[in-house]
């Protein structure tokens, strides 16, 4: 099978590469993570102009008409510099919905501003008791004689605290756990209310509370009461962009890990000749090296809509989660107590890691989902 990448991809993984290894140091990436929207505006831009918010998105609507791969590429250079913007909530997500189900005029009203580095999306999904299950939803979208009335409260919302606006699983009907009868609406910002918070990587996030907010039926994105299949197929996109952006992150935590070995001596001699270590840094390597091929198998799967795409993104979330845990470890104990602390920035690479394993369900409940499908 040819991995070879396009010109114009290869084009595209460098630019990134340019931009993280120029303007995204860690020190840069302190203080952007220091400002008040969690990010930074003038970064996000400059993404518009070199055209990386148009990767997804169809020609027809300005987009750079990508795939899954093209998404892969720039979240792997990204994770290598814990870059902050939120590409994965805006673009991949809230996009990505607008993208696949949005009607025409939802379409050209908003995917054009995406582009543009003009609007900011999230997309509400997750509730209290719901854990991982997108289907456990208890948020209710009330029909009207105008459209709906949808009251409830979202929990972790990406990009929630500054999104112009978000796309909001509620239930139209059925029971609480169904998976039919959830529908999905856009919903303008100025009509939720948020609590925002930082999650431990530094991400900003919100809580969203809807107190009978009223929408028109054409607020619907996708088909009434459809929305589960809708938001999975955007989560299952999602979960290879954040599986490749956990491979930036090991690499660099590998690389870094070698580095440092080189420099830091004890008993007269670079601990990067012991061979304990070499083992150690070894075994680092050969799980990077075995996310990457399921990674790779992934995004084929879903780009070829092939019939075992699902199980092949579930065995990447489990590699993530168990390799990610054991190269975040590696690189810690192996730099001592130095890389506990906050002024390095090994300690915060393992910390992303450890959100990408928790995001849209971890390993241990992902292997629990790989195991029902191999049955089924």
């Amino acid at each position: 099978m040819n991995f070879d990448y396009t010109e114009e991809q290869n084009m595209l993984k460098d630019s990134v590469a340019r931009f993280v290894q120029d303007q995204y140091n860690f020190d840069a990436r302190c203080k952007v993570a220091a400002q008040d929207d969690g990010f930074s505006r003038e970064n996000w831009n400059t993404f518009a102009e070199l055209g990386w918010l148009s990767v997804p998105f169809a020609e027809e609507h300005g987009g750079f008409g990508g795939s899954v791969v093209d998404t892969m590429l720039l979240m792997e250079e990204f994770g290598k510099g814990l870059v902050l913007e939120p590409f994965l909530a805006t673009v991949v997500l809230f996009g990505g919905l607008l993208n696949k189900g949005g009607s025409a005029d939802q379409q050209a009203a908003n995917i054009g501003t995406i582009i543009e580095g003009g609007l900011q999306g999230a997309v509400a999904y997750a509730e209290r008791q719901s854990r991982f299950e997108l289907n456990d939803v208890k948020t209710t979208a009330t029909k009207t004689a105008d459209g709906y009335v949808i009251s409830g409260e979202k929990t972790v919302v990406f990009n929630g605290a500054v999104a112009d606006k978000l796309i909001v699983s509620a239930r139209t009907s059925g029971s609480q756990s169904d998976e039919s009868g959830i529908t999905l609406f856009l919903v303008d910002a100025a009509q939720v209310e948020t609590t925002s918070y930082r999650m431990m990587d530094g991400q900003l996030v919100a809580n969203v509370t809807l107190n009978n907010v009223a929408v028109s039926g054409d607020a619907i994105v996708g088909d009434l009461d459809a929305g589960l299949g809708l938001l999975s197929a955007v989560v299952t996109e999602a979960i290879v962009a954040i599986g490749a952006e956990a491979v930036g992150i090991m690499d660099k935590l590998h690389s870094t890990t070698v580095e440092y070995t080189k420099t830091r001596e004890q008993f007269g001699v670079a601990i990067g000749s012991f061979q304990a270590l070499q083992h150690r840094m070894v075994d680092m390597f050969m799980e990077c090296e075995q996310v990457r091929s399921i990674l790779y198998r992934a995004a084929c799967s879903v780009v070829g809509e092939q019939a075992d795409a699902q199980q092949d993104v579930l065995a990447l979330k489990v590699l993530v989660g168990r390799a990610g845990k054991l190269v975040g470890d590696e690189a810690l104990q192996i730099h001592g107590g130095i890389g506990m602390t906050d002024e390095l920035d090994i300690g915060h690479y393992a910390k992303r890691l450890m959100m990408i394993n928790t995001l849209f369900g971890d390993a241990d409940y992902s292997q629990q989902k790989f195991a029902a499908l191999s049955v089924a």
